[in-house]
């Protein structure tokens, strides 16, 4: 069984930001909007909703999660920041990017990409995620909602939430909202490197 709480575009009222905190906290994974579309969410370290996702979604399990965090400071516990890689986010974000970056000492082994040591990280410009890591005081990590073998597009949430129900705990249906993936920047060398143009501009770069 998944539970459905419905949402306005504006975001969650408190005592459901409350609840899906509670779900999150006893170790649940929920499907929630972001400015890129809906994913899936589970506390860092939670193995078994990581293995979840890994077989709702048929990935690897060397698959890179991202992190998704409130503001820059969050990234900076996760991650190990420089100058410029630091500019960069910060006049970026919130927004529709996705980091590649070095992973601190407080990063999880399971939750490190590969034998670099990186992470993914971002922070999502959408009302009700920023309210969520609030009430969490914690970065979450993420999945773009994707599923393997779809009968056919999936367009609408009640059309998704039928699709994975019994496989997420938790479902928030904030309505239509549409999948346009990241820009994804690799932030580990001494330039950015775009390694996924999606809805964030880069003609700056």
């Amino acid at each position: 069984m998944s539970e459905l709480i419905e949402i306005t575009a504006r975001g969650a009222k408190p005592r459901q930001i409350e609840h899906i905190a509670g779900v999150l906290v006893r170790g649940g994974l929920i499907a929630y909007p972001t400015d890129s579309g809906y994913a899936l969410g589970w506390r860092s370290g939670n193995r078994a909703a990581r293995d979840r996702v890994i077989r709702l979604r048929e990935l690897s399990r060397q698959h890179h999660f991202t992190y998704c965090c409130r503001s820059l400071s969050d990234v900076g516990n996760l991650a190990r920041l420089g100058n410029a890689a630091h500019r960069l986010i910060r006049q970026l974000t919130p927004g529709p990017y996705t980091f590649v970056l070095p992973a601190s000492s407080r990063v999880p082994r399971m939750a490190r990409a590969n034998k670099q040591h990186t992470i993914g990280v971002r922070i999502p410009d959408h009302p009700f995620v920023q309210a969520l890591l609030e009430v969490m005081d914690e970065p979450l990590l993420s999945s773009s909602l994707l599923l393997p073998d779809p009968q056919g597009e999936i367009v609408d949430s009640q059309d998704l939430y039928d699709e994975v129900y019994g496989q997420v705990d938790l479902f928030v249906d904030a309505g239509y909202c549409p999948l346009e993936p990241t820009t994804l920047l690799d932030l580990t060398g001494e330039r950015p490197v775009v390694l996924r143009r999606g809805a964030g501009m880069i003609d700056f770069l």
